[in-house]
């Protein structure tokens, strides 16, 4: 590589070279890191066993949903899991006299 004479340049060509070398480091450490990891991952695939199962690391699974565990009487599409902020209509039916219970899915 040609030396560069930086006592030459302007501020703004010593800045934009100091961007395209930092650049230049972060595309060179992703390269070799990929390589590192595809070479852990075939040494792993080689005896048997996947990354996820060597490291511990469950594999990236979706958020389990809780079922519904009350309904609306009137409207049966409304349901709430018992978790989170009380639906409206909960809250009415409590503050009416009603019980949650009156209102589990059976």
């Amino acid at each position: 590589m040609d030396d560069i004479d930086l006592d030459s340049m302007s501020l703004d060509e010593l800045k934009k070279l100091q961007k395209n070398v930092g650049k230049a480091i972060d595309g060179y450490e992703g390269k070799q890191r990929k390589a590192a990891l595809a070479a852990v991952e075939a040494a792993a695939r080689e005896n048997g066993y996947s990354l996820a199962e060597l490291t511990g690391m469950a594999s990236k699974k979706g958020k389990a949903v809780s079922p519904p565990k009350y309904r609306h009487p009137e409207n049966p599409e409304q349901t709430w899991t018992g978790r989170g902020r009380q639906p409206d209509w909960m809250k009415d039916a409590l503050e009416n006299g009603q019980s949650k219970d009156d209102f589990l899915i059976k």
